[in-house]
C-alpha cells in the first residue's frame, strides 16, 4: 500500500469510527483487563475499535501506558486494531515503539504475522517514518533487528526526510543494525540533505561505545547516577552520541550534542568508526563519490573535522579520492579545506598518501595563502617547515598576491613574522596592480595604527626599508592630510573641552590650598608657621608651577587658533607637555604639604605618603604606554625615528 493511501486510511479510520467509550477509555488508562471485557461481554467486540479525537484506539492508548496484558486481551477481542491508525498515522505498532516499549512492540510484530497483517509492519506515519525507523532512532536494537529479519522490505524505505533505516543506524553507532541492513542487497543507503550513509558515518563519528550507550543500557545505574547517567547526573550519551533521551541537570537533551570526545586520540573510538567506513568502501564503493546538496564528498568532511583515521582508510582504499575537488568552492581541493580549518594533521595524512595533490584552488589562493587568510599560524608554521611545500612560498595567486600580501593586509604580526623568518620569502613581489606587500597597509583600514598595525609596520620596514621610506614621506602625509580635513573639527571640540575642565580643576585646587598653608598662620605676625621649612618652600615652589602651568593651558584653550592642521598639532604638543608638568607638580605639591604637617611627628608616614605621591605621574605614563612600550621592547626599535614618527603620528591624528 502506498503512502498516501495508508494516509488516507490512517485519516478516515480516526475521523470515521465511533467515538471511544468513557469507561473503555478510563480501562485503557488503568490498565484495566476485566472492565475491557467487561464492555465487550455487553456491547460486543466492536466497541473496541470507538477513537478519541486523535483517533487513537483503546489499543493505542495501553501501548502508551505499557499495559501489555490488556494490550494482549484486546486483541484476542479484535485483530483489527492492529491495523487502525491515529491522526498522525500511527499504528499501535508505531505508538509502542515512540513510548519506549520494545517488548509490547515485539509481541505486537507477532500478533501482525499471525493475522497476515504484515502491511501493518511496514506502515508509515505522515512524516514516512516505519516502526524501523523509530526503533533505531529510540535505541532498539534488538528490537530493529527483529523488524529487519521479519519484513526486509523495511530496509528500502526512506521517510519523507530522505532518511533510511541505515542512515540513522549509521548517525547512531549502531554496528549490528548497520552490518545487517548491508547484506541486503537493494537496502537504501539515503540520508537527510542529499547525504548517505558515508556521509553520516564520517561527520557524524560512528563509535563502537556508543552502541553500548542504546537505550538498553540507560536503565543501569551508572556510579551515583541513575538511568544512563553518570555521578555529575549528565547522560551517558552525552559524551559519545547526539541522539538521546536522557537530559542532565541543565535539562539538555542528548539530542543535537555533538562528540565531545577527539577520536584521533582514543584508538578504541577511532576502531568504531573506521569499522563502519571500511564496510561501507567494500560494499558500496561508489558511496565515497557523491555529493549531497552542498557539494560535499564525504572525505571533505573528515579533512573539515581533522578525522586522520578515516581520512587514511578512505586514502588506503582509494588514492584518487586524495585529489577530489570541490566545484561548488571554487575547485578546492582536500589540502585547502584542510588550510582553512587549521587541521595539520589532516594535511599530513594527504600528503602521505598524495604527495602531489592538488594545494591551490581555482582563485589561486595556495593552502599557504588560506592558512594566512584564516589566521592559523600553527599552519603557516607547517607550511614553512615542510620542505615539500617550500614552492608555496612565493606563490601568487590570481591577483598576483603572495602570502605576505595577505599577512599584511590582515595585520597579522605573527603570520608576518614567521613569513619573514624564512630565508626564501621575496618582500618586492608585486601583485597585479604594482604594489609590494608593505603597500597592503594602505588597504588595512580598520587595523590602521592599531598595536598589531604599528607592530607589522616595524617588521615590513626592516624587511623593506626602500617601500617604507617612500610611504612615510607620500602616502602618510596624504593621508594625514585627507583625515585631517574631515575630522579636525571634532578632535579640536573634544580635546579642548576636556583639557581646559581638567586644567581648570587644577587651577583651582592649587589655588585654594595656597591660601590654607600647612601648619596655619601665626596669630601675631601673620606669617606660616612652617615658613622656614625646606619642604614648606618647596610646597610653595610647586604649588605656584602648577597653577600657572595649569592657568597657561587654560588660556591656550581659550584663546589661540586652533582650526589649522599645524596649529592643531603645536598647541596639542604644547598642551600635553604643560599639563604633565601640572599634574607633577601638583602631586609634588600635596607631597610637600603633608610632609611639612606629619613629618615632625611621624617621618616615616611623611616618607610613604611623599613616595607614593610622586611615584603616582610615573604610573600613570607606565599603565597608560604599556603597550606601546611592550611593542618597542618586543621590537627592540626604541630609538627608532621611524617608529616614533609614525606611532606620534597616529596619535594626533
Amino acid at each position: 500500500m502506498s503512502m498516501s493511501k495508508q494516509h488516507a486510511a490512517a485519516t478516515s479510520s480516526s475521523t470515521e469510527g465511533a467515538s471511544m467509550d468513557a469507561q473503555l477509555f478510563d480501562a485503557a488508562i488503568s490498565g484495566s483487563i476485566a472492565e475491557m471485557q467487561h464492555l465487550v461481554l455487553r456491547e460486543g467486540p466492536d466497541i473496541l475499535l470507538g477513537t478519541t479525537s486523535e483517533g487513537n484506539t483503546c489499543l493505542h492508548i495501553s501501548s502508551i501506558f505499557y499495559h501489555l496484558g490488556f494490550s494482549m486481551a484486546a486483541l484476542v477481542h479484535n485483530k483489527p486494531l492492529l491495523s487502525i491508525g491515529n491522526s498522525y498515522g500511527e499504528t499501535p505498532l508505531i505508538v509502542a515503539v515512540k513510548s519506549g516499549h520494545a517488548v509490547l512492540a515485539g509481541k505486537l510484530i507477532d500478533e501482525c504475522m499471525m493475522a497476515n497483517l504484515s502491511e501493518m509492519i511496514i506502515h508509515r506515519d505522515l512524516n514516512g517514518d516505519t516502526a524501523l525507523h523509530h526503533a533505531i532512532r529510540h535505541g532498539h536494537k534488538v528490537l530493529a533487528l527483529q523488524l529487519i529479519n521479519t519484513e526486509p522490505n523495511l530496509s528500502r524505505m526512506v521517510n519523507i526526510y530522505n532518511e533510511s533505516p541505515m542512515y540513522i543506524a549509521v548517525m547512531r553507532g549502531f554496528n549490528d543494525v548497520f552490518e545487517l541492513l548491508m547484506e541486503i542487497n537493494d537496502s537504501s543507503h539515503n540520508g537527510a540533505y542529499g547525504d548517505n550513509i558515508l556521509h553520516a558515518a564520517v561527520r557524524n563519528g560512528n563509535l563502537e561505545v556508543v552502541a553500548g550507550t542504546s537505550r538498553s543500557y540507560c536503565s543501569r545505574r551508572v556510579g551515583s547516577g541513575e538511568t544512563g547517567q553518570s555521578g555529575s547526573n549528565g547522560a551517558n550519551l552525552h559524551t559519545a552520541d547526539w541522539r538521546c533521551d536522557g537530559r542532565d541537570r541543565r535539562q539538555r537533551l542528548g539530542l543535537g550534542l555533538v562528540v565531545s570526545v577527539d577520536i584521533n586520540q582514543n584508538p578504541r573510538l577511532a576502531r568504531g568508526r573506521t569499522r563502519i567506513v571500511e564496510t561501507i568502501l567494500q560494499s558500496r564503493p561508489a558511496l565515497a563519490r557523491e555529493i549531497n546538496k552542498s557539494g560535499h564528498t564525504p572525505i571533505q568532511y573528515a579533512v573539515c573535522r581533522n578525522q586522520t583515521s578515516v581520512i587514511k582508510i578512505m586514502l588506503q582504499h582509494d588514492r584518487s579520492l586524495g585529489y577530489l575537488v570541490d566545484s561548488s568552492q571554487e575547485d578546492s581541493p582536500l589540502l585547502v579545506y584542510a588550510a582553512s580549518r587549521g587541521n595539520i594533521d589532516a594535511a599530513q595524512e594527504i600528503l602521505v598518501h598524495c604527495p602531489d595533490a592538488r594545494y591551490c584552488n581555482g582563485a589561486g589562493l595556495t593552502i599557504l595563502h588560506q592558512a594566512v587568510i584564516e589566521g592559523h599560524v600553527k599552519f603557516v608554521q607547517f607550511v614553512l617547515l615542510n620542505r615539500q611545500l617550500n614552492k608555496l612560498i612565493n606563490m601568487r595567486d590570481n591577483n598576483g598576491r603572495t602570502a605576505l600580501h595577505h599577512a599584511v593586509r590582515n595585520c597579522n604580526p605573527k603570520i608576518v613574522r614567521a613569513l619573514l623568518d624564512h630565508p626564501d620569502i621575496d618582500v618586492r613581489i608585486y601583485d597585479n596592480e604594482g604594489r609590494p606587500a608593505f603597500w597592503q597597509l594602505i588597504e588595512a583600514k580598520d587595523s590602521e595604527k592599531s598595536l598589531n598595525w604599528i607592530e607589522v609596520f616595524m617588521l615590513m620596514s626592516k624587511a623593506d626599508p626602500q617601500a617604507t621610506s617612500f610611504y612615510v614621506r607620500q602616502i602618510a602625509m596624504d593621508k594625514k592630510n585627507e583625515k585631517s580635513k574631515n575630522q579636525i573639527k571634532s578632535l579640536t571640540t573634544t580635546y579642548r573641552k576636556t583639557t581646559s575642565l581638567v586644567a581648570i580643576l587644577i587651577a583651582v585646587l592649587t589655588f585654594a590650598s595656597a591660601f590654607s598653608l600647612p601648619g596655619g598662620y601665626r596669630e601675631t605676625e601673620g606669617l606660616p608657621v612652617m615658613a622656614r621649612k625646606p619642604a614648606f618652600k618647596a610646597f610653595l615652589i610647586s604649588d605656584t608651577l602648577a597653577m600657572c602651568t595649569s592657568l597657561a593651558v587654560v588660556f591656550i584653550c581659550i584663546l589661540t587658533r586652533w582650526e589649522g592642521l599645524e596649529f592643531l598639532l603645536y598647541y596639542r604638543s604644547v598642551t600635553q607637555r604643560l599639563m604633565w608638568y601640572a599634574y607633577i607638580t601638583t602631586t609634588v605639591a600635596f607631597a610637600t604639604g603633608i610632609y611639612t604637617v606629619v613629618a615632625p611627628q611621624y617621618l616615616w608616614l611623611a616618607i610613604l605618603i611623599v613616595s607614593l605621591s610622586v611615584s603616582v605621574p610615573f604610573l600613570t605614563y607606565l599603565i597608560g604606554n604599556w603597550p606601546e612600550l611592550k611593542l618597542r621592547y618586543r621590537l627592540g626599535s626604541v630609538e627608532s625615528p621611524t617608529f616614533f614618527y609614525t606611532f606620534f603620528e597616529g596619535q594626533y591624528l
